[in-house]
């Protein structure tokens, strides 16, 4: 895991690549993260085409402003989510206060909890894809397939305690979801939930 005084460098590059306006760099940017993001915003928003929009929005935002990244806060990938988390949020309270003021059904407390809960779902995607695979591998075993850690060991190859100890991680990390912003976030994921 990199520090706060040594960035990753690929993520100082693809930043000075995308303050030069290289256009390349945006196509790599987008093949690489685009499904995080379309999955993040898809998973707050609940809706394909705003998801289609706010993925297009976060990239726009990218290539427009790629100094608004600073490196020494921590990874790109983090950035970008938080960027796409913060305007996700915004958007669905936008239109969820909209239908409000057009006579929907509900009242801003419900909008909160809704906003609330769609933003621990997003952060605990985010937390599971961003977990190391042994981790993750474990998880998926256990719920998807409802292993228990001796089967889960036999599956993945490890001793009992190996596969206890990853659940055990795995599961640490995901609790996090309901924290105002997950471990190794920069600070402007928890921004307001």
């Amino acid at each position: 895991m990199a520090t706060k005084d040594a960035p990753p460098r690929w993520d100082r590059r693809m930043q000075q690549r995308l303050a030069h306006g290289e256009a390349a760099a945006l196509g790599e940017l987008y093949d690489r993260f685009a499904s995080l993001v379309h999955g993040l915003a898809h998973r707050v928003l609940g809706d394909e085409s705003a998801a289609d929009s706010l993925t297009r929005e976060v990239f726009l935002q990218l290539w427009e402003n790629p100094e608004s990244y600073d490196p020494k806060q921590g990874p790109l990938r983090s950035w970008i989510a938080a960027l796409t988390h913060r305007l996700a949020v915004q958007r669905l309270r936008a239109t969820e206060t909209a239908a409000l003021a057009r006579g929907g059904e509900g009242t801003t407390e419900d909008l909160e909890r809704k906003v609330h809960h769609a933003s621990v779902a997003a952060r605990a995607d985010y937390i599971v894809q961003a977990m190391p695979a042994p981790l993750r591998a474990a998880l998926e075993l256990a719920y998807f397939q409802r292993r228990d850690y001796r089967q889960a060991a036999t599956d993945l190859g490890v001793t009992e305690d190996e596969a206890r100890r990853r659940l055990r991680l795995g599961l640490q990390l995901l609790s996090t979801a309901h924290d105002t912003r997950p471990s190794g976030a920069p600070p402007e994921y928890g921004g307001a939930v």
